[in-house]
């Protein structure tokens, strides 16, 4: 009589679980016990394969919740054959794309590994990424009024870029390419190795042509046929209006260039230099203006120069406290199509030092009250 493994509790999962859930319980486990990648149970791999094998399809599943672990090929009371695993027949997992090989059976495919195992093993399921260049970042200072206004700069960077004189190709202008014979013109290598549970493959970059399945004849005397090369490239960088201290600008495309990929990006990040008269807040624009006692008492009109050099006329009507802020709409700093305002900051001030008929008047003013 067979013995009934509790297959939910071997994958780590409820009895109401989904599908989705018993896939990733099932991928997480695998990559930590697989031989492949340092695991050391080799048991424990067998059990968690053979339970996910039932759990994940729901004609099985439904069968073993009903009658348990004693029953084969989807037929209730027969107990497990023996198999290469001891009672788990890997026969289901010999579809397409299993890495598993002839050794496990000639039954149809319930999964495919090589789907499952994509991500993890170099499987047929893997994602395959295009080859990136790398990202490339660097400082820029500008002063106040650029950051506002918005202005253009030119860098020097020495960088990793695309042959001028092959184009990327790596051939020497005139010149042909031809199919590489390491890769067979697919740019991918296939290497086979194998293990406990049979071969595994994996498929890198071919190294020969660096995955562009072509190869120069004459390689480019600029590049010797790498396609690229380090030099030294002026880059324009265009600032928007607007831009705050520590802000970052992305140039995609202007990092490092790599054959047979893109390239990376480039990261600019914006240092503004602090001004004499005006500190930013938001997209307004902050400034302090001592205002002479008299001025403050019985109002009065300034000239101030605004931050893109005009002259601005201010009226400062009679201050009722000692401090007080005056907004000027529109002269602040130009954000998404609008512009914020200029408040002025207005402070009394106080003389250092009274003459005489200066003494007489504030006194005769303290007779009235004021």
């Amino acid at each position: 009589m067979a013995t009934t493994k509790d297959y939910y509790s071997v994958l780590g999962v409820p009895k109401n679980a989904t599908q989705d859930d018993i896939k990733k319980a099932f991928r997480k486990l695998a990559h930590k016990y697989h031989p492949d990648k340092g695991g050391t149970d080799e048991s424990k791999f067998k059990e968690i394969t053979e339970a996910y094998s039932v759990l994940s399809d729901d004609k099985k599943r439904r069968e073993y919740d009903a009658y348990g672990q004693a029953f084969q090929g989807g037929q209730p009371g027969s107990a497990p054959q023996g198999g290469p695993f001891g009672g788990f027949d890997f026969s289901q997992f010999q579809g397409q794309g299993s890495p598993f090989g002839a050794g496990f059976g000639q039954g149809g495919a319930d999964f495919d590994f090589g789907d499952l195992f994509g991500d993890m093993f170099g499987g047929r399921g893997a994602r395959e990424r295009a080859p990136r260049g790398r990202d490339i970042s660097i400082d820029l200072e500008i002063p106040f009024k650029d950051a506002a206004f918005g202005t253009t700069r030119t860098v020097l960077l020495a960088k990793v870029s695309t042959c001028s004189l092959c184009s990327g190709s790596g051939a020497k202008p005139g010149t042909e390419l031809e199919t590489c014979k390491t890769c067979n013109g697919s740019g991918r290598v296939h290497e086979t190795r194998n293990s406990i549970l049979g071969q595994f493959t994996s498929v890198r970059t071919c190294t020969a042509c660096e995955g562009t399945g072509k190869i120069p004849k004459e390689k480019c005397p600029e590049c010797k046929g790498h396609g690229v090369h380090r030099k030294q490239e002026e880059i324009k960088v265009n600032i928007p209006a607007g831009i705050d201290n520590g802000e970052m600008i992305r140039m995609p495309g202007q990092g490092e260039a790599i054959k047979a990929g893109t390239a990376g990006d480039l990261y600019v990040k914006i240092h503004v230099k602090p001004h004499a008269t005006f500190r930013r807040d938001g997209a307004n624009l902050i400034m302090h203006l001592p205002v002479k006692l008299t001025d403050a008492l019985l109002g009065t009109t300034v000239s101030i120069e605004s931050l893109e050099g005009k002259t601005l006329e201010v009226k400062i009507p009679p201050m009722k406290r000692a401090e007080e802020l005056l907004r000027v709409a529109g002269k602040g700093i130009p954000v998404d199509g609008s512009r914020g305002d200029l408040i002025i900051r207005l402070e009394v001030a106080l003389p250092h030092k009274l003459s005489g008929s200066a003494k007489k008047s504030i006194e005769q003013l303290k007779t009235e009250g004021l």
